[in-house]
């Protein structure tokens, strides 16, 4: 599987947990020390911090959240990824680091959201 495939994966998952209002969901494909940089709130550093952001996001317009891996690469243990992102009232890239556990799991180590359309569009 390519990396661009076994980073969209991860994405997956996340977006499943993202529909089915799952904050812990959300934060179970950040590493611990994971961190989230975003236009639409203050950063979020560490799981129980992007869980918590998650709580308020999946509720406002999770519904049907696509994420859609348009460029990956890595090199050893860490990779990158540039993100297309949308739902029912935000769209935008992010720009994405991630780490290889020692299970071979892929976790985000750090996401920085970038917006394309204002949510009142």
């Amino acid at each position: 599987m390519s990396i661009l495939e076994q980073l969209q994966s991860v994405y997956d998952a996340y977006a499943t947990a993202y529909r089915n209002k799952d904050p812990a969901g959300c934060a179970a494909v950040f590493t611990h020390d994971g961190e989230v940089f975003s236009p639409y709130a203050p950063p979020a550093k560490g799981r129980a911090a992007i869980e918590a952001l998650h709580s308020e996001w999946v509720n406002i317009s999770g519904d049907n959240k696509e994420l859609r891996v348009l460029d990956a690469g890595f090199s050893g243990d860490l990779a990158w990824c540039l993100t297309a992102y949308s739902d029912t009232l935000e769209a935008g890239t992010s720009l994405n680091v991630f780490q290889r556990q020692a299970d071979g799991q892929w976790l985000i180590r750090a996401c920085s959201l970038n917006q394309s359309r204002a949510e009142s569009e």
